[in-house]
C-alpha cells in the first residue's frame, strides 16, 4: 500500500477504490464550512473568514490529490463520524476529477475572497461560485450525486478523457451503461 496515492486497490476490484461514506461525510463537512463561509459574507458582511476557510478547502484538496484522500483534514475528521459504519467502495478515478474541480473552484474563490477584504463589491463575483460549489456539496452530502463524477462520465463518453481499462464503479452503480 502506498502513502501517495489517490485511493487503493482492494479485494475484489480491478480499480483503486475510496471508501464512499467518508467521502460524503468530508462533502459535509466541507458543506458545513462553505456555508459558514457564505452566511459570514452575504448576510453578516464580515468577508474576513472567506479566505481563511477557502484556503482551507485548498489545502484539504491538495493534500487529497497530491499525497492522499486519507489525510486531507476533512476526511480525517470524516473517518471521526463514519468509522464504526462498513465502508463503501467507490471507484477512485471519478472522484479525483471531482476533487480537481473542488481545487479549481476553490482555489479561484480563495484567490478572489482575497480582494474582498479590502473591497466588498468582489463578494458579487464570488457568490456565484460559492453557491455552484455549495450546491455540488449539497448534492454529494444529501443525496450521493458527485457532480463531478458525472462530468468525467460525460468527458469519458465524448471521448475528452481517456476511457478506463476496467470501468469503476459509481455510487448506486449509476454509471452502469444499459445494454
Amino acid at each position: 500500500m502506498s502513502i501517495i496515492s489517490f485511493g487503493e486497490y482492494i479485494e475484489g476490484k480491478p480499480y483503486k477504490v475510496l471508501n464512499e461514506r467518508r467521502m460524503r461525510a468530508s462533502a459535509g463537512i466541507m458543506l458545513l464550512l462553505g456555508t459558514i463561509a457564505t452566511i459570514n459574507g452575504f448576510a453578516f458582511h464580515r468577508y474576513d473568514v472567506i479566505p481563511y476557510i477557502m484556503g482551507g478547502f485548498v489545502i484539504n484538496f491538495l493534500i487529497g490529490l497530491f499525497i492522499n484522500p486519507k489525510f486531507a483534514p476533512t476526511v480525517l475528521l470524516a473517518w471521526i463520524f463514519v468509522r464504526k459504519q462498513t465502508p463503501l467502495p467507490i471507484g477512485a478515478v471519478q472522484k479525483k476529477f471531482a476533487w480537481s474541480i473542488g481545487l479549481m473552484l476553490s482555489s479561484a474563490i480563495f484567490i478572489l475572497s482575497l480582494f474582498l477584504v479590502r473591497d466588498p463589491s468582489y463578494f458579487h463575483t464570488v457568490c456565484p461560485l460559492c453557491m455552484l460549489c455549495l450546491f455540488m456539496l449539497y448534492l454529494e452530502t444529501a443525496f450521493a450525486i458527485c457532480v463531478g463524477c458525472k462530468l468525467y462520465d460525460l468527458a469519458v463518453a465524448i471521448k475528452l478523457l481517456p476511457k478506463p481499462k476496467e470501468r469503476p464503479n459509481c455510487m448506486g452503480n449509476s454509471c452502469d451503461v444499459k445494454k
